[in-house]
């Protein structure tokens, strides 16, 4: 069948996102064809776009998206044609009006959740599980350092540690994700210009120093993260934003105090469809008890898809955004 997506035939800025007409085969065994109504836009695929995280060229692009599946493959029982879905997982053309996908990683979508919801929340929202449930679970009076708390990642990350009963401290960059990362959760507000976020820090927690570090940005704020920490502190490095973090040596970790780094990746949490649908079951929870709120802020049609990076490269956008189909 004929349908239309995203396609980049070579690495660089927004410009490379082509809007094109492509043939979809039929599911092979062990797929289902799932025709998208909102497609989740994340930061990591603009390490895609621009091949700091490379993939064969060319390829599509977008890791996340929700919809009604309309034709299953040969074996699959996982989901039925008519189903509401959701994704995330490679390859990498979530950005396309519709896609096959291997049926084991369909997630149903509850009925209390909306499709634009859905698609807005399981990758974002699965990282802020494995972020502060798995990489370094937060206990009750917990002090955490949280970049880009206003961000799609950030704002639910900021809800659900607050609701375990953390300390929250944010980093944001402008005054209106100051605002927006106090209404979910922070506590206290660092401003991303700051020069001394870890004095900052210390001076929030009585010159102790946070509990965990959740940090996206990368290369300009790894050492300031590790400076951030209490003895024994966990450092979660999971984002790439200002570039990859410079080689270090371990005894950087020794003379702070018995520090530990971690780089988690999602998707060695979500490896198996039980392990998928009980992380998946875990968000939705929170969600539909109000504990975590999705704000889905920005609405893209895909063929807007270069407007869309410009933007959330440009720290234009707050929450969530999607690209409707």
């Amino acid at each position: 069948m004929k349908t239309h997506a995203i396609r980049m035939h070579e690495y660089g800025g927004p410009e490379v996102l082509q809007y094109e007409e492509i043939e979809l085969a039929d599911p092979a065994p062990g797929e289902a064809r799932v025709r998208h109504t909102a497609i989740g836009l994340n930061f990591i695929d603009t390490y895609h776009r621009t091949g700091l995280y490379p993939m064969d060229l060319p390829t599509g692009l977008g890791s996340e998206a929700a919809g009604i599946v309309d034709a299953v493959g040969k074996g699959v029982t996982e989901v039925s044609v008519g189903d509401r879905v959701v994704y995330t997982g490679r390859p990498a053309e979530s950005y396309s009006q519709s896609r096959n996908f291997p049926a084991w990683q369909l997630v149903p979508i509850p009925d209390d959740v909306t499709d634009e919801q859905a698609a807005a929340v399981l990758l974002k929202g699965l990282t802020a599980w494995y972020l502060i449930r798995r990489s370094y679970p937060i206990q009750p009076g917990d002090p955490v350092l949280l970049y880009a708390a206003a961000g799609g990642v950030g704002s639910l990350a900021s809800q659900w540690a607050k609701h375990l009963g953390a300390t929250v401290i944010g980093v944001v960059s402008t005054d209106e994700k100051a605002a927006l990362a106090r209404s979910q959760g922070c506590d206290h507000i660092i401003m991303a210009d700051d020069e001394d976020v870890a004095g900052e820090v210390r001076a929030l927690t009585g010159g102790e120093g946070v509990a965990a570090v959740y940090d996206s940005i990368g290369r300009d704020t790894f050492i300031s993260s590790l400076d951030s920490l209490r003895p024994h502190g966990v450092m979660v490095t999971f984002g790439n934003a200002s570039g990859p973090v410079d080689a270090f040596a371990p005894v950087e970790l020794a003379k702070r105090h018995s520090l530990y780094v971690t780089r988690p990746i999602l998707f060695d949490f979500i490896a198996d469809r039980d392990s998928l649908l009980a992380a998946a079951a875990e968000l939705f929870a929170v969600v539909g008890q109000g504990i975590v709120r999705i704000n889905v802020n920005q609405r893209y049609p895909l063929e807007d898809a270069a407007k869309a990076h410009t933007d959330i490269e440009a720290r234009k956008t707050t929450g969530s955004t999607v690209l409707i189909p």
